[in-house]
């Protein structure tokens, strides 16, 4: 018996889909893929391919092609790039017609996108780099619940970050002990505090023992302290049923904010969440469980910066970015390009921070960045010039961890940011200054003198997988 390989209509995809003459349309979504095709395969093949299968095309010609306009609906691969330092691949752009896509469905963009085209076996490997949204696309979205000025207003935050701490150890304190380590840590000077991505409800803490042992905590440490404070309530569950039941407790005990790993969960759960928090005055924080498995690997899967788009369309006020500064993966030149991606209003093509595309929000509300992960007192400047003052600076065990407990460890957070702020409004140099600046704040701070002796040698150096290209 004899086997016979053939080309799976390849070529035919070239002579219909790649359309280097094609201007795109203000109403077109446009799309960069890095792609990495097989031996024999050309470039103009393997970008006409990826148009194909990610919009009209299948593996062969079909006579009901003949019953529609192909011409209107089918996506264009309009042109070609070489990948700065990497002979191996390409970025082709695509366009794709609007009407190819559900409004307001972040979902339907995704399934369309990098639904199948990923195990094509064309291609070797192949990487979603960016999205332009069309403003006609964005308009039929709702974003962000909240948004960053309504949330500022709610919880009385001005001219700061936000600080937060997640709640450590993740998995197995009681309801109860949860509830006092909230508790110290809001009393000591923080804003909010957090469930972690993966408490639950688990036999060792249920989730309305938490919910209830957590609204004490908060209510105690606002009436205490006179400053308006929030725990992300996680209300992720194994069905939208019973995160929409956990939601409304949360609003039922008088809490500010709830929580839900938006990739985990996925986005229709999200966007579900995300309307609810709209119409009940709740604010949404956005954990990114499960991001890495996506985006880590530099030539194929979906780059972060996707994620981050897709996530203020389908709503969400914080959203964790990295820190740049700490334990987690994280370019600096392109954290800064996401963090703008979910806070400005327009945001223009750069390649020097991975942005493709121009990107009009057409005034949807931006997004906290919370910077998350091996953080600590030291790292305070460089993550103050780093986020600027619409984020959460989010510490776990650098607040925790400090030897004389949670409260100390949050005093010694506030009194740092607190310092470092000042310092940068006198116009000083936070990231050259910024040990002399803490150092002097911790002359008249124990806990923050504390905070730095414990951490001084604490350092988080290892080299990032995904850079920019070139």
């Amino acid at each position: 018996m004899s086997t016979q390989t053939f080309d799976a209509g390849v070529q035919d995809y070239q002579l219909t889909y790649w359309t280097p003459d094609y201007t795109p349309l203000d109403t077109d979504l446009l799309a960069c893929f890095k792609v990495i095709p097989q031996d024999g395969i050309s470039r103009e093949e393997a970008a006409a391919a990826v148009a194909a299968e990610s919009s009209t095309g299948t593996w062969t010609t079909v006579w009901t092609d003949l019953l529609s306009d192909m011409e209107y609906y089918k996506g264009r691969a309009y042109r070609i790039e070489d990948v700065p330092g990497d002979k191996a691949a390409f970025y082709t752009f695509i366009a794709y017609p609007l009407d190819l896509f559900e409004e307001g469905s972040v979902v339907n963009v995704l399934t369309s996108l990098v639904g199948n085209v990923f195990g094509f076996k064309a291609i070797r490997a192949l990487r979603l780099e960016d999205i332009r949204f069309p403003v006609a696309f964005v308009k039929t979205c709702n974003g962000p619940p909240s948004g960053i000025q309504v949330e500022r207003d709610k919880l009385n935050k001005y001219g700061r970050p936000m600080l937060g701490c997640t709640i450590k150890p993740k998995l197995g304190l009681s309801a109860k002990n949860y509830g006092r380590a909230v508790y110290e840590c809001l009393r000591g000077g923080l804003d909010l505090t957090k469930d972690d991505e993966n408490i639950n409800s688990q036999p060792f803490q249920r989730w309305q023992d938490r919910f209830e042992f957590v609204a004490n905590a908060v209510d105690k440490a606002t009436l205490e302290t006179g400053e308006r404070k929030g725990h992300y309530l996680n209300v992720t569950s194994g069905d939208v049923e019973q995160m929409m039941k956990r939601a409304e407790f949360a609003k039922e005990l008088g809490q500010p904010i709830i929580m839900h790993d938006f990739l985990t969960a996925g986005f229709t759960a999200n966007t579900t969440l995300a309307k609810w928090c709209r119409d009940n005055g709740m604010l949404l924080h956005i954990h990114r469980a499960m991001h890495a498995v996506i985006d880590r690997n530099p030539n194929h899967g979906i780059h972060f910066r996707v994620l981050v788009k897709c996530l203020r369309l389908s709503g969400g006020d914080h959203l964790h970015t990295g820190t740049v500064v700490g334990k987690l993966e994280g370019d600096r030149a392109s954290t800064l390009g996401f963090v703008d991606l979910l806070r400005e209003d327009f945001i223009a093509e750069d390649r020097s921070r991975g942005i493709f595309f121009d990107q009009d929000w057409a005034s949807m509300p931006g997004v906290f960045a919370v910077a998350s992960g091996g953080i600590h007192v030291w790292h305070m400047p460089a993550l103050l010039n780093i986020f600027g003052d619409d984020s959460v600076l989010q510490f776990g065990g650098g607040t925790q961890g400090h030897p004389s407990g949670n409260a100390a460890g949050a005093a010694a957070n506030r009194v740092a940011l607190e310092a470092c702020v000042k310092a940068r409004n006198e116009g000083r140099d936070l990231e050259r200054e910024g040990n002399d600046i803490l150092r002097e704040a911790a002359r008249h701070s124990p806990e923050l003198a504390v905070a730095l002796e414990t951490w001084k040698e604490i350092k988080f150096e290892f080299d990032t997988v995904d850079k920019l290209d070139g």
